[in-house]
């Protein structure tokens, strides 16, 4: 067994606090692979934010847990030799199972999510609080979830939402002993989170979708006051990125986000961690499609990831400062 102190990470309990104080909330960036790292610990250690690096079921099938923990491992490493030492988690990103949580834990994750909601209730419970037990007992914090988010996104894939329910937040909470609760307001998973019909356009003819449910998110903090809420499914899915993708070949349906101005809203509340995923995905599949189209005899890997690493840095710079505040809280 491998600790995560080992690997010089820490855990989310501190992070969180700060963060409920600060108004700001923690980015949660998933990787895949070395360049997202680095453009992850780059832009982190440039805007001094504190950072969550996240590994989906996918991902950890995908890189292999013993490559991905040692390239935590070297994140930490690499964010010193950059000039700042930042506080970094790793985080596995909806298990599935007791038994991937035990094996994060045991392979250095200082965080893991175990995603009970598509469970009845008392199963999420009970799996939730197996879970817990077992974390805690290895200084591991445990994110659980309550309401279910449409869209796809890796293994994760429900058709209809459901709304988390705030009579039952504290009841889950008091019972599980989590250290954070995901909850179900409006995001969804995915690059297509909306279809067309469910838009709004504004005077400049943008497509605006339905606005978060902020009434449920005030109630839940009424019932768990100074508690940390997580927001999954919250990519804003530029449309920049989306044209791009469609001016070099590809093609993208519906591919509308949660607007950066909710986002901010809900950062200021006590949503202290807010999940980034799609628009890391768009951005770079953006610029290596423009660099393959522009250059079509190249087939050197470093002259197109290294453009998309360069483009997600600028991304990421720009939600630690815009987005979620979390800016010079490292």
């Amino acid at each position: 067994m491998i600790s995560y102190k080992e690997l010089g990470l820490v855990k989310t309990k501190e992070m969180f606090e700060k963060a409920l104080k600060g108004k700001y909330a923690i980015p949660a960036y998933n990787f895949n692979n070395m360049e997202q790292m680095q453009a992850i610990i780059q832009a982190c250690v440039e805007t001094r934010s504190p950072v969550i690096m996240q590994v989906s079921k996918g991902a950890r099938d995908y890189a292999n847990i013993n490559l991905l923990r040692n390239m935590a491992r070297g994140a930490g490493e690499y964010a010193r030799e950059l000039g700042y030492d930042i506080p970094i988690v790793l985080h596995l990103d909806h298990g599935d199972s007791f038994e991937t949580c035990k094996d994060c834990i045991d392979n250095g994750f200082s965080s893991v999510m175990i995603d009970g909601s598509h469970l009845p209730y008392e199963e999420n419970v009970a799996l939730t609080r197996k879970v817990v037990e077992y974390a805690h007992a290895h200084g591991v914090s445990v994110e659980g979830e309550l309401g279910v988010l449409a869209g796809i996104e890796d293994e994760v894939s429900h058709e209809v939402s459901h709304y988390t329910k705030p009579e039952e937040v504290v009841d889950f909470v008091s019972r599980t002993g989590v250290d954070s609760l995901a909850i179900s307001i409006g995001t969804s998973h995915g690059a297509n989170k909306f279809k067309r019909e469910d838009c709004t356009r504004d005077a400049d003819g943008n497509l605006v979708p339905p606005p978060l449910r902020f009434d449920i998110l005030e109630e839940i903090e009424r019932q768990l006051p100074n508690f940390p809420i997580v927001l999954h499914g919250s990519s804003s899915v530029p449309q920049e990125y989306v044209e791009m993708i469609g001016r070099y070949g590809g093609k993208l349906k519906d591919s509308i986000g949660i607007p950066e101005s909710q986002l901010r809203k809900a950062a200021s509340s006590a949503v202290c961690k807010i999940n980034i995923d799609s628009d890391g995905r768009l951005a770079m599949t953006g610029i290596i499609r423009k660099v393959l189209t522009e250059n079509p005899g190249e087939f050197d890997p470093r002259k197109y990831l290294g453009p998309a690493r360069e483009e997600l840095k600028k991304m990421y710079m720009h939600k630690n400062k815009n987005v979620l505040g979390s800016a010079g809280h490292a």
